[in-house]
């Protein structure tokens, strides 16, 4: 009669737990739903309340007029079964309760256009990212919050790399317009701009260095030269010209596009093009220390469409400096998903490559600890392979792997960088999926830059392990495999793997039929374009980065057959088959027994 209702523990009968007030007639019906935690109660004006268990709260009211229940109330029941509320007044209604359905897991991005670059800041322990859209954010490290950001960088130009001063104060960026900018990434502002007279073309790789006392910032790109930036304080010049190309870069440098460069002081630098080529310089004179040449896979031998660009190159900087030793030093990615180990000063160069993928994905980027122990490679599939390489590679060359360690797919898409922070034991990974993670060394995941709950990077209870990203969780390429299905290839190998070698009659072979007639020969269209595609020349095509890409593996090729989401439904012509019987004519008899029987019926 109080118009309230109210809530009991069993076990502490003393006050009530909680109270719901909001009717305004007494009530005279209430009802529990145990499975969706909700109280049904009706009072005697015929209103309607529906509340919720755990908050207490009125989640919804039918008043009389809306609901059209009108008279006198004389029975109320709930089913459980259909969420149903049956009212008998002057007319039986029947309230269906709708829930409504549970919003979509957030999928958290840290830019809305792919990520091409990042880096982490030791110096002010922050974290900055640059995207395809020329868009510059800034992370906190400690608890990924976002701390300021501008944007149209490099105009509408994407953002291809990124590097800081000696000091951590300024950042410097390189994009497709050709131009290297040096930042204020704290306020926005540019200071310099680096770039050449003539026409520019695009920077893939830019780093800082020091040389004696002199300080440098070295571009690489598609112009195939080193070109190197006079950094000084003195300078009051908005704009910068490169300084003069070394001798040997223009008589015998590079002669394709240069993707990579990586540097190992006092004097090493190391550069990679298109071609596969890698070459080591002297910085402080300007010659060329050693050329490497990746050589092609045995069974990729005579095969015209592989990639043998190297995109990655990293020093082990504690045999590095060990210049009588013949350990190997340099680290690349090479075709067919390798990793390959150089020794850059003994008669062998190539002392060891082995592939990490496990469905020999393109490796997209290498990083190793402090103390060169493990090697970080990431593919294009977003997977992260951990290996000990401590006691790896030293004196001869190496026909086994490494020892693995551990691997995990940290995105869903082509992992652009991975960078171990060594003094906090985590992994920073970007991707053109639009994120930035951190992980622990170990593979657990502490959390993507921009999601809505902060991390503390000394909790590990605050980190989102061992939850994984929403999208990886559902991504069907992330199905482990399982000892049972050993015998057949994985999802990610059936994807990789070229249409040609699937043939109909392998996969007729597998399967008996009660009636197989001669079915005509079947063609593949996507097939026969594809051929001709490959058949077509592109070293005049327009654009260079038409031509890079051309032979990048299709990640999805459009194969007839085979376990994947989206595949070709294979076609016959329709073969007429002569017919099975025929209904023989007993009328050249004189007797049609069929018609006989017909007769006698009637």
């Amino acid at each position: 009669m109080d118009r309230i209702i109210r809530m009991w523990n069993p076990y502490m009968s003393g006050r009530p737990t909680g109270m719901l007030r909001n009717h305004t007639a007494p009530i005279c019906y209430l009802s529990i739903s145990a499975e969706d935690a909700k109280i049904f109660s009706i009072s005697t004006d015929n209103t309607i309340k529906i509340w919720d268990i755990v908050d207490q709260t009125c989640l919804f009211t039918a008043c009389s007029k809306t609901s059209g229940i009108k008279g006198e109330l004389t029975a109320c029941h709930y089913t459980s079964g259909t969420r149903s509320l049956c009212v008998a007044a002057d007319t039986l209604a029947l309230l269906h309760l709708r829930l409504r359905p549970p919003p979509e897991p957030h999928l958290v991005v840290s830019h809305k256009e792919p990520v091409l670059c990042c880096k982490y800041n030791k110096e002010f322990r922050h974290v900055v990212s640059c995207s395809e859209g020329s868009v510059v954010k800034v992370w906190d490290f400690e608890t990924g919050k976002h701390l300021f950001e501008f944007s149209g960088a490099h105009g509408g130009a994407a953002i291809t790399c990124l590097t800081f001063d000696v000091s951590g104060r300024r950042l410097i960026t390189g994009g497709r317009d050709g131009c290297l900018k040096i930042w204020n990434y704290n306020n926005g502002h540019c200071l310099n701009t680096l770039k050449r007279e003539a026409k520019c073309a695009e920077v893939c790789d830019c780093t800082y260095v020091e040389v004696n006392r002199s300080r440098y910032i070295i571009a690489v790109g598609w112009d195939r030269r080193i070109s190197m930036y006079f950094d000084s304080a003195d300078d009051l010049h908005h704009f910068q010209k490169p300084q003069p190309y070394w001798q040997d870069d223009i008589s015998c440098g590079h002669k394709e596009d240069i993707l990579c460069i990586a540097q190992c002081p006092p004097t090493l630098l190391a550069t990679s093009s298109y071609d596969g080529e890698i070459i080591v310089w002297n910085m402080i004179s300007g010659h060329i220390y050693r050329k490497l040449h990746t050589s092609f896979p045995t069974h990729c031998a005579g095969t015209e469409a592989v990639d043998t660009s190297i995109t990655q190159l990293v020093f082990l900087r504690t045999r590095a400096v060990k210049f009588e030793s013949t350990a190997a030093s340099l680290i690349s990615n090479g075709p067919q998903g390798s990793v390959n180990f150089w020794s850059l000063f003994s008669g062998i160069p190539l002392t060891a490559s082995f592939i990490p993928s496990r469905v020999k994905s393109h490796i997209s980027s290498i990083a190793v600890t402090a103390d060169d122990s493990l090697i970080y490679a990431a593919d294009d599939d977003g997977y992260v392979y951990v290996y000990s390489i401590k006691d790896y590679a030293l004196q001869d060359p190496e026909r086994e792997p490494p020892k693995y360690v551990n691997h995990w797919r940290a995105h869903v898409n082509i992992v652009v960088s991975v960078e171990v922070v060594d003094e906090e034991k985590v992994l920073l990974s970007s991707s053109i999926d639009c994120t930035v993670r951190l992980w622990s060394l170990d593979g657990e995941y502490i959390g993507t830059f921009g999601q809505a709950e902060p991390w503390e990077i000394f909790t590990p209870a605050s980190w989102k392990h061992p939850r994984v990203p929403y999208e990886i969780l559902i991504d069907p390429q992330s199905m482990p495999i399982h000892p049972m299905l050993e015998g057949e290839p994985p999802v990610l190998q059936l994807i990789n793997t070229e249409p040609s070698n699937v043939t109909l009659e392998n996969s007729l072979s597998k399967h008996e039929v009660s009636y197989n007639p001669k079915l005509p020969q079947v063609t593949n269209p996507d097939l026969d374009i594809k051929e001709e595609i490959n058949q077509q020349s592109y070293a005049q095509a327009l654009g260079k980065r038409l031509k890079q890409e051309h032979y990048k593996k299709i990640k999805r090729p459009l194969a007839p057959g085979g376990q994947s989401t989206y595949h070709i439904i294979n076609s016959y012509e329709v073969v007429i088959a002569p017919p099975i019987c025929e209904k023989p004519d007993l009328s050249v008899l004189g007797t049609d027994y069929f018609y006989e029987e017909s007769l006698g019926e009637d």
